[in-house]
């Protein structure tokens, strides 16, 4: 089984959360995620996930600190996926690969359908304070 090493960024603002939406013509189509993407070699998690929202969403952000880590198996292969607590650093995001990206409160994250490697994070956001 192939292991795929992917990173999400969890961009706050306020007590929102950005949350965007898989296309159509890919794995999980339009199932919901944290945006982000796969590391690439000599790459850390953070400059992956700076480049992953700057070529998927075109805007920058700062990674403020870890929050999680979850493997979920797929029939592509088993993910293992880092999410990162992140903060808009200039424009707001633009919808480049994404069917659709919404800012919805925390409360309001779990009325989404999640993508399976997403989900653990998604619960956990609703027991922390931030």
């Amino acid at each position: 089984m192939k292991d795929i090493q992917v990173v999400g960024a969890i961009i706050m603002d306020q007590n929102r959360v950005l949350c965007a939406q898989r296309p159509r013509g890919k794995s999980l189509k339009l199932l919901w995620e944290f945006p982000g993407g796969k590391i690439e070699d000599r790459e850390t998690p953070e400059e992956a996930l700076i480049r992953e929202i700057k070529e998927e969403l075109g805007c920058t952000i700062t990674v403020q600190s870890f929050f999680d880590k979850t493997s979920y198996t797929y029939s592509f292969g088993r993910v293992h996926l880092s999410t990162y607590l992140c903060k808009l650093k200039d424009v707001q995001p633009s919808l480049l690969e994404h069917h659709n990206l919404k800012w919805l409160p925390i409360e309001k994250l779990q009325t989404l359908e999640w993508a399976p490697a997403d989900i653990p994070a998604v619960d956990k956001l609703q027991h922390i304070d931030i």
